[in-house]
């Protein structure tokens, strides 16, 4: 449900600035028949063209960050399904290893008691969709 809502507010992030650019597009595009320049709030004149730049320069970075904020809820999202069936599974002790996630690579730090355990771990890891590849730096003491 969390990713669910996190997907829906970057969806309407990204429509928000898209909307804004073109918006903004076509006041310019309106204002570019009378002259090259508008007037700007504060009474001095802006060129048009810097403005169209400016904006789609924001544009640009808005859709980045919001591509790169929904690599990171999906990186999250990632390591709490792992963590949860660790969680729920009885012969994992889930509070003595870390899970870290990037892009679908999934770390696995801490110790176990057992090999089983271990093997357990990385199967739990491995099956949860998502997951590109594990990488394992589990300790059985």
């Amino acid at each position: 449900m969390f990713r669910t809502l996190l997907r829906i507010v970057l969806v309407i992030i990204v429509v928000a600035a898209v909307a804004a650019f073109f918006i903004g597009y076509r006041m310019a595009n309106r204002d570019s028949r009378e002259s090259p320049y508008a007037v700007g709030t504060i009474g001095s004149a802006v060129d048009v063209s810097t403005a169209r730049q400016t904006g789609a320069e924001i544009a640009g970075k808005v859709a980045a960050s919001a591509n790169t904020a929904q690599r990171m809820a999906s990186s999250a999202a990632l390591t709490a399904k792992i963590k949860s069936k660790m969680a729920l599974d009885d012969t994992i002790q889930a509070s003595r290893i870390d899970v870290d996630t990037a892009e679908g690579v999934v770390t696995l730090h801490g110790t176990v008691d057992s090999e089983a355990q271990r093997e357990r771990a990385l199967q739990l890891a491995r099956e949860t969709d998502g997951v590109k590849s594990v990488v394992d730096k589990l300790t059985v003491r």
